[in-house]
């Protein structure tokens, strides 16, 4: 440990701080571009201390379907990209989101302390004090001999909480060739449990077509949409299986009630708990569309799909598992991992066939919710941690 002492050491507890609750002082979610743009460029400010190359990436297209059933195309903010020694033979991947789960008319928009050592914040924990951490790891790094020997991607992107629909791609091409990867979430427990294997998740839109008709007059002439999508809702129902839970979230569509609707548009979800889970779901959610277009006399039409695959944990990243608690006990910090139903950036890369460790971020809790809070003192505690794994890792560690 006294060899790495030096660098560590270095580690800016206060401006860890002061950077967290600037960022998370501003709206960012993940709708709210203007938001986005103001802390994109706050973030590109403060990575530009790293000697790589900072970008900002626009998104790629993504199209959703509005309450009519019509596919339209929504707009996302763009993606922070930093490149470091990019001819290094040895190179890591390192991810974070600026974006948020609060609107910008959301009443939770400032950051209290709770008390001396925790904050109440939106996107606090979740996660830009683990952008904090992450930057600070990575400064941290560069201070070190080792550090220069290995090159490394960073990626902000600004639609996680969304499914990073509009930056999949990017995460994909960036994941290429990396020797392993680390994600900023937040811990999954306060006490600092790391989040291990994860299940997946779909998104999915069912559009159904049907035709109007006087409900009083000529009801026999039409096809009523949603008495389709609620057939379409129980059988996705019967779909499920202990190994992939099913959720129909939400039918909409009709109109006056003296009229047969003929539109409706059915909205679920899905969480396969290994990838052939999805496969045999997506082969029964076809037959069920067959079936259902029969018996009603209707259209239906398909929109979206897994986005998110599960995220087991093979032989390499259980080794990098190994690795960070291995660094965690160096620093007389216990750390443990749990496997989760949530899914984050880090399914999307462990699907590249990359080791990841995903929840490298602070210690907090109560995402996603008003009572969202940070342990602000996990700032630099968290930093620490990293730095070293990196460190490790740019010394040769074999995974």
């Amino acid at each position: 440990m006294q060899q790495t002492s030096d660098f560590l050491d270095a580690i800016d507890q206060a401006g860890m701080t002061e950077q967290a609750l600037a960022w998370s002082a501003i709206n960012s979610g993940t709708a709210n571009l203007a938001g986005l743009k103001t802390v994109a460029g706050m973030l590109a400010d403060a990575f530009a201390v790293l000697p790589g190359e900072v970008s900002l990436v626009d998104p790629a297209p993504v199209t959703a379907i509005s309450a009519d059933g019509e596919e339209f195309e929504k707009p996302h903010g763009q993606h922070l990209v930093v490149r470091v020694r990019p001819e290094a033979a040895r190179r890591l991947l390192l991810t974070g989101h600026m974006d948020t789960v609060y609107p910008v008319d959301h009443p939770f928009q400032a950051n209290s302390w709770l008390d001396d050592d925790t904050v109440n914040g939106p996107g606090t924990a979740d996660m830009k004090g683990g952008i904090a951490v992450m930057l600070h790891a990575l400064m941290a790094l560069e201070r070190s001999e080792a550090g220069q020997a290995i090159g490394y991607d960073v990626l902000i992107n600004s639609d996680e909480e969304t499914g990073s629909l509009s930056s999949a791609k990017l995460i994909e091409e960036l994941a290429a060739g990396k020797y392993a990867a680390l994600t900023y979430e937040p811990s999954a427990t306060p006490e600092g449990n790391l989040a291990h294997a994860r299940g997946g998740t779909g998104n999915y839109s069912l559009i159904v077509r049907g035709r109007s008709a006087h409900a009083g007059r000529n009801p026999q002439d039409g096809r009523n949409a949603i008495v389709a999508a609620a057939a379409l809702a129980l059988g996705l129902k019967e779909l499920q299986t202990e190994d992939c839970p099913v959720n129909p979230a939400r039918i909409e569509g009709g109109a006056a009630n003296n009229v047969v609707p003929d539109n409706a548009v059915l909205r679920f979800n899905i969480r396969p708990k290994e990838p052939s889970a999805g496969e045999r779901f997506e082969a029964g959610l076809h037959a069920l569309m067959g079936e259902v277009r029969q018996a009603h006399d209707v259209s239906v039409h398909l929109h979206g799909g897994v986005t998110r695959p599960p995220k087991p944990v093979d032989r390499r990243a259980q080794k990098l598992f190994d690795l960070v608690r291995d660094c965690g006990t160096r620093l007389g910090l216990s750390i443990d991992w749990q496997a989760t139903g949530g899914v984050c950036d880090g399914n999307n890369i462990a699907a590249c066939g990359v080791p990841v460790v995903d929840t490298m971020g602070v210690r907090g809790g109560k995402i996603h919710s008003p009572e969202e809070f940070m342990i602000v003192s996990s700032l630099s505690e968290r930093a620490a941690l990293s730095a070293l794994v990196l460190h490790r890792l740019a010394r040769g560690e074999e995974l």
